[in-house]
């Protein structure tokens, strides 16, 4: 089966008015274009061309979710639950009487969210985990002499504060006040990518404590073809740029910042990993030229990136094929040109040609 989706993007207020349509030759509907959705999500199920259905009526349960993201301003400092704190915070949620649609909701189901994100600007720039303690002091030596800066570091000795500082950031209060309006102002003289976040999200968000929350995490700063692998427990942000997403088909989200939307501080410190990582750069496969394949380590998805050679990828399962340059040729079904996408269900494999950049989203086999 092999079926062409499309659907409007959402427009949320940090998405570029241009981006989208730009990448993928379409005209511009003159609002912000956040994210265009390319799965059976309830929130946002794409539509089959020529039918009068959404992709929901015929793979209600479709692993995955495919996006195209365009971030003009920075998205909310979050984390997404692990299965488990996923079935339990959905549980309690509805025992409370806490509608699915109410803004205070945190739990829409009862998925875990991992997701990738892969780059197509340059560059691509993202907030994601916790860095060793002694990083953030390295950054900060050049304004440690500031009495404002000064209970930061006291507080930041090792990487067992990280928990603790972040609380005292997060809560907030005169001190943190403080602390932000200091780093905003010798921002202006540091030359390092972690001050320069601090400089666009004060810009975006003036006075909030993901300011200062961001200097004890990664500024990832991708380059086009570069992937980020975001897993449970995972606290991050994307600050700029247009990427293609892929994720687990979940909407739970903890926000913890840098939005005007619900942040629920002791339930985002429920699920976060507090463990300083190295930047989570998901290195893929290469199985031939101009064949890249992205496999994280959960069953939801794997994404395979096709440019411009002829290759035929294995399917787990129901597929998306996204082509956003050129044109993709599949083998016993259509032509997917730039901006285009198609439905893939029934079929074990599909054998793609022609000049196009191709993403072709599927399950993993367990």
């Amino acid at each position: 089966m092999f079926v062409e989706i499309t659907n409007t993007p959402r427009d949320y207020a940090w998405g570029s008015p241009s981006a989208i349509p730009e990448l993928l030759g379409r005209e511009p509907s003159g609002g912000p274009e956040a994210e265009l959705w390319l799965g059976a999500h309830p929130g946002s199920p794409a539509r089959l061309v020529g039918r009068d259905e959404t992709l929901r009526d015929v793979a209600p349960r479709l692993p995955f979710l495919l996006k195209v993201l365009a971030a003009a301003s920075p998205l909310s400092l979050q984390a997404h639950p692990t299965i488990a704190q996923a079935e339990e915070g959905f549980a309690r949620e509805e025992a409370a009487g806490v509608p699915l649609d109410a803004p205070s909701r945190n739990y829409k189901d009862r998925l875990h969210k991992p997701e990738m994100i892969y780059a197509l600007s340059d560059p691509f720039r993202a907030l994601s985990g916790f860095r060793p303690a002694e990083e953030t002091r390295t950054v900060l030596e050049p304004v440690a002499g500031d009495e404002r800066i000064a209970p930061l570091l006291d507080r930041l000795r090792t990487d067992a504060d990280l928990r603790a500082t972040f609380e005292w950031l997060i809560t907030g209060g005169d001190d943190v006040d403080d602390l932000v309006a200091a780093l905003v102002e010798t921002s202006s003289v540091a030359d390092d990518v972690a001050w320069d976040t601090v400089r666009r999200l004060s810009e975006a968000y003036p006075g909030d404590p993901g300011i200062a929350i961001s200097l004890l995490l990664h500024t990832a700063v991708l380059q086009p073809g570069d992937a980020l692998y975001l897993p449970a427990g995972n606290i991050h942000a994307y600050l700029e740029g247009v990427g293609v997403e892929l994720m687990a088909a979940s909407d739970n989200v903890l926000r913890g910042g840098l939005t005007p939307k619900h942040v629920d501080v002791p339930e985002l410190l429920r699920v976060l990993d507090f463990t300083p990582r190295p930047v989570p750069y998901l290195v893929p496969d290469e199985p031939a030229p101009g064949v890249r394949v992205f496999r994280p380590d959960v069953p939801d998805f794997v994404m395979t990136v096709v440019d411009g050679v002829e290759t035929e990828v294995p399917l787990a399962g129901d597929a998306i094929v996204l082509c956003v340059r050129g044109e993709s040729r599949i083998s016993g079904g259509p032509s997917v040109e730039r901006g285009h996408a198609v439905f893939v269900g029934g079929e074990s494999a599909v054998r793609i040609s022609g000049d196009g950049l191709a993403f072709v989203a599927t399950g993993t086999r367990r």
